[in-house]
């Protein structure tokens, strides 16, 4: 599995508090399981819940959220597409130490597609392909809206 790795990466490249102490950040892999059909191949995937435990978190919650949003329309956009998993797949617990600080456990149901080739002389190569990326929802590019003839700034 690369995402538990690959996450912690992130936030602790991405969250002030965690690249101060990276060692707050635990990272854990709890009801996992392998689906893999029989259909002429050994391909499959990893199902699991991921949980992050930040202890002692100081900083504002948008400042860990954030980044934890972009990395999941990158890694496992289908959470932010499909209506059925928007309202559980990213869930929080938070136990408040103090006036200024938290432990803070989230859990993310994840997959991972591992597609399984075997190779002419008998051995498997196993690869683990990226998540199809978002469609572009944005809009029209190159437009500039007016406000009474002043440029409106969107961004």
């Amino acid at each position: 599995m690369k995402k538990p790795a690959d996450l912690r990466a992130h936030l602790e490249a991405c969250v002030p508090c965690l690249k101060k102490h990276p060692e707050n950040l635990h990272v854990f892999v709890e009801k996992g399981n392998i689906v893999s059909r029989i259909g002429g191949g050994l391909s499959f995937e990893y199902r699991y819940t991921l949980n992050l435990i930040i202890t002692d978190f100081a900083d504002h919650a948008d400042t860990l959220n954030i980044p934890l949003l972009a990395w999941i329309a990158v890694n496992q956009p289908e959470i932010l597409q499909n209506p059925e998993k928007q309202e559980n797949a990213i869930r929080f617990e938070a136990e408040i130490i103090d006036h200024d600080k938290a432990d803070l456990s989230i859990m993310l149901d994840l997959t991972e597609r591992v597609i399984v080739v075997k190779n002419e002389n008998g051995s498997y190569t196993a690869t683990h392909p990226d998540e199809p990326p978002l469609p572009d929802l944005g809009g029209p590019v190159g437009w500039e809206i007016f406000v009474k003839g002043v440029p409106l700034n969107l961004l």
